[in-house]
């Protein structure tokens, strides 16, 4: 499944959100990831966000798409996804 995240986390944990989901998604802009991923890999996601995040306090959103959805930049392009092996 393809996946796009965004997310809005207090300060003291976007480094860490950020890191964690390096480890499994393409960073496209500041709090944004996407990529293709497993339902595995989504489960893994999911969690790790959980154990990362204060819930009370943090928002995380995640768009599940079936493929790779057409993507149009107006601007700077911050992380060419083209760039990636």
């Amino acid at each position: 499944m393809y996946v796009i995240i965004v997310y809005d986390v207090a300060v003291e944990r976007v480094n860490k959100v950020k890191k964690f989901l390096r480890q499994y998604l393409h960073w496209v802009q500041n709090s944004v990831f996407e990529g293709e991923i497993t339902l595995a890999e989504f489960e893994r996601i999911k969690a790790g966000l959980k154990e990362i995040i204060d819930e009370n306090e943090d928002s995380i959103v995640v768009y599940k798409l079936r493929s790779m959805p057409k993507r149009e930049t107006i601007g700077v392009e911050k992380n060419p996804i083209d760039d990636i092996i």
